[in-house]
């Protein structure tokens, strides 16, 4: 199993955003292939959240750190899970 399993995942999204709907299939897709777990956090759920990404979602937070908005950069991504 790859190293990146003890890696966290979180795709902070909006409802009916098809840019989240994208990421979310992107980010699945992509965990799936390397046996990382993730999770979806409603940003309007939160008003933290909300204050800080609101603009900005989809956001993909690996580790609890900020890794890209908007879009899932494919490579970067999977270079993030593997260190």
């Amino acid at each position: 199993m790859s190293e990146a399993t003890n890696v966290t995942v979180t795709v902070i999204t909006r409802q009916g955003c098809h840019l989240c709907e994208a990421a979310e299939a992107d980010v699945a897709r992509i965990c799936g292939e390397l046996g990382v777990e993730w999770t979806t956090t409603d940003v309007d759920g939160d008003p933290e959240l909300r204050a800080e990404y609101g603009d900005y979602v989809p956001v993909i937070l690996i580790d609890g750190a900020q890794h890209g908005y908007w879009r899932v950069e494919e490579d970067r991504f999977r270079a993030a899970l593997a260190r």
